[in-house]
């Protein structure tokens, strides 16, 4: 069944006739004819009957007709619906984000987004780690991803923030110095690192020290985690976005050799994006996370 079949059982039923249809729909009497008989020989009933007074639509046809208008009123909203997406006059934008992510810089990038685009709708959906982010993108349950590098090439991915990893001392800590030494932290025996993907980055990295670190990765939860250093109970080495709000009273180390995590945009490689999320991609490209976050810490 054709949209130009639908088109010209509507236009003969309006107009009476099938030459009338035609002019109406800018096409041959013969098209019209053959467009209506075939949908006869596709359906297996007449639709009109045919006479010198025009075509006068048979019982079945009436009933048709009123499914073939019903389809065209679909058509034409399918299409307005396309029109408001290509000129950002609606549309709908997922982002699929980790926590803190999602906590500390999402909200302030989509306030930003709304006031030059308040017909866009953006839904924000928080995932437990970057891997599950990532998994929403290939299932197509998110437009954007927010995950951490490096990752497939299945992705086409922009860096957009580099969080540094903290340790996290407990308040009664006694360090006499500015700087922590890896022996300074192997103290709080184990020490809580956290149970995701951004875990197992610093396990690897503990892998290369000289001294072994005996740590636990069996909290879920980041707040818990920094509860318990405040508590004295631990220390922990965290992702900063991921530690704040910080204890004024936890003691806050730069990790004697440096490391940090990645957070870049992501989306499917061979995606095919429509204007409102393009124009928001495009957005979080621009904007400077790195201010949002020394304003979060």
């Amino acid at each position: 069944m054709k949209l130009s079949q639908l088109r010209a059982i509507v236009a003969v039923a309006e107009r009476g006739n099938f030459s009338e249809a035609a002019l109406e729909l800018q096409l041959s009497q013969p098209a019209i004819s053959h467009a209506i008989a075939t949908l006869e020989e596709e359906l297996g009933v007449p639709l009109f009957a045919r006479g010198r007074h025009g075509a006068v639509l048979t019982p079945a046809g009436e009933r048709i007709l009123d499914h073939a208008r019903q389809a065209m009123q679909h058509l034409e909203m399918m299409q307005h619906e396309a029109n408001l997406h290509k000129g950002l006059h609606g549309g709908h934008v997922r982002i699929a984000a980790f926590r803190s992510v999602a906590t500390h810089l999402l909200p302030k990038a989509i306030a930003q987004f709304h006031d030059g685009f308040p017909e866009v709708a953006v839904t924000i959906i928080e995932c437990a780690t970057f891997t599950d982010v990532e998994q929403c993108l290939r299932d197509g349950r998110t437009d954007i991803g927010i995950t951490c590098l490096p990752t497939s090439d299945e992705f086409e991915t922009w860096e957009i923030f580099r969080d540094e990893y903290l340790a996290l001392l407990p308040p009664q800590s006694k360090i006499n110095s500015k700087d922590i030494t890896w022996e300074d932290i192997a103290a709080y025996p184990p020490v809580l690192l956290p149970c995701t993907p951004c875990g197992r980055i610093v396990h690897n990295h503990l892998k290369n020290l000289a001294i072994p670190i005996s740590t636990a990765t069996d909290i879920q939860e980041d707040s818990t985690v920094v509860s318990m250093v405040n508590q004295g109970l631990r220390a922990a080495i965290m992702p900063r976005l991921a530690a704040v709000p910080i204890p004024p009273k936890v003691q806050v180390y730069s990790l004697p050799a440096p490391i940090e995590r990645v957070i870049a945009t992501a989306i499917l490689s061979n995606g095919l994006q429509v204007p409102a999320v393009f124009t928001f991609l495009e957005m979080l490209k621009k904007f400077d996370f790195y201010i949002l976050a020394k304003s979060t810490y």
